[in-house]
């Protein structure tokens, strides 16, 4: 399908925001997070609402806009997405990453599915519901946040420190990573996102002797760093499910015809496919090391070297993680947290888990809708603080050789343009009815 000026202003949205370069770079370094929320905040207060910045630094903008329900003794829900991205590398692309290209019926570019497809979706949505004269059930908060790439430093943890009467009377959220649709055994499911692992960001620091690159120096900061390195990346987790994957996995065995006793939760979620993507991680604790920071000039050998690894537990076990990562590194390493944040489990029942299956099912008759557990995070965490609930449920009904989870931070992001349409009309829909 080629770009005109005809294009669905879902996919428009998305392929604006997606022209938006908001690359987090962590450490408070990030870029155009502002243009973006004050043009989502343009197109809110289009509709009639009041918006509300919130700067938690320079450049870090987020936007929040309260709209009325029907029923003004419901508890309000939070819907919300967030507007800075990954950084990606142009080099590496088939497309430029930040032009929102459209090609073969997809919408490419950093942030097509984390998550400007979701704003987009919010904001067409919302629109539908208010431009037919209709009222969403209950009060809707709408916020989209920066810096949810960073841990929500400068984002959803700020706002929720400093202005949670923005969620007054909320007790529920929706946001990102569920709702999507997978295909197992041939049936189209949606996995719908009713908690997350918890997240531990943390710095090695590895301190040597400075000396010549040409000397024998056994107390290299860079060896001890790659020892240590090495040991925590080849780590195996044991297989530990929580009452979500465990429900999970009985449900992919039944879709599967498989004896959930006999084969095993690793097997079950792998046979899945490209499903297994997000599933499978959900099994484990995961120890990734993902940068290596040391030295300066080839013949220098440096008295400092870092690594950071990204640790992502069950919820409760971040205690028990770190002090095992401690006994694999030794002492010779020191461990500097980041940053640390909660994991989330949500039980798959209630009126807003109802009302999410039955809108799915209704626009996809005969689909299955399963709970899991999201691999990542999102700003649920931050929302958790003040006792709401968050769900994952970003509906997209995606054809069944997309790999959709290696889309997210990976080369080449892209979502079809019906899965855009489908995600709007299902959210329209929630809202309107919830």
């Amino acid at each position: 399908m080629a770009e005109n000026t005809e294009l669905e202003s879902t996919a428009r949205i998305a392929r604006d925001l997606i022209r938006f370069d908001t690359s987090n770079y962590g450490e408070g370094k990030s870029n155009g997070e502002t243009e973006a929320a004050e043009y989502l905040g343009a197109i809110l207060e289009d509709m009639g609402l009041t918006t509300e910045y919130v700067d938690a630094a320079p450049g870090r903008t987020s936007v929040i806009a309260r709209v009325p329900g029907a029923d003004g003794d419901k508890p309000a829900l939070v819907v919300h997405g967030h507007i800075d991205v990954v950084p990606a590398d142009p080099a590496n692309w088939t497309v430029d990453p930040f032009a929102g290209e459209i090609r073969d019926g997809l919408l490419w570019g950093r942030g097509a599915v984390d998550m400007k497809d979701m704003d987009a979706m919010i904001i067409t949505a919302l629109q539908d519901v208010l431009g037919s004269g209709r009222q969403p059930a209950r009060d809707l908060i709408i916020a989209f946040f920066s810096d949810e790439e960073n841990g929500g430093v400068f984002g959803s943890h700020h706002i929720v420190d400093t202005r949670p009467d923005l969620f007054a009377g909320a007790t529920e959220a929706i946001s990102e990573v569920g709702g999507y649709s997978v295909h197992i055994n041939g049936q189209r499911a949606y996995l719908l996102q009713t908690g997350e692992k918890a997240l531990v960001w943390i710095k090695l620091v590895a301190r040597g002797t400075a000396a010549h690159g040409s000397r024998i120096i056994h107390d290299n900061a860079v060896t001890k760093l790659a020892r240590a390195v090495a040991t925590i990346g080849q780590q195996e987790w044991p297989v530990e499910l929580t009452a979500t994957t465990r429900q999970l996995v009985a449900e992919l065995a039944r879709l599967m015809n498989v004896d959930p006793e006999t084969t095993g939760p690793d097997e079950v979620v792998l046979s899945t496919g490209s499903a297994a993507g997000f599933i499978h991680a959900t099994l484990h604790t995961t120890t990734n090391p993902t940068l290596l920071k040391a030295g300066y000039k080839h013949n220098v050998i440096p008295d400092v070297a870092e690594a950071l690894i990204d640790i992502r537990t069950l919820p409760g076990e971040e205690d028990a993680v770190l002090a095992r990562v401690r006994e694999l590194v030794g002492d010779d390493i020191d461990i500097v947290v980041m940053h640390r944040d909660v994991g989330l489990e949500n039980s798959f029942d209630g009126a807003l888990v109802d009302a999410m299956v039955g809108t799915l099912k209704a626009h996809d008759p005969g689909a299955e809708v399963l709970p899991y557990l999201l691999s990542g995070g999102t700003d649920n965490k931050a929302l958790s603080k003040l006792g709401i609930k968050g769900y994952g449920f970003a509906p997209l009904q995606l054809p069944p050789g997309l790999d959709f989870p290696g889309m997210f931070h990976g080369v080449d992001e892209r979502v079809p343009l019906d899965a855009l349409v489908f995600g709007r009309q299902v959210l329209g829909d929630l809202l309107s009815n919830y």
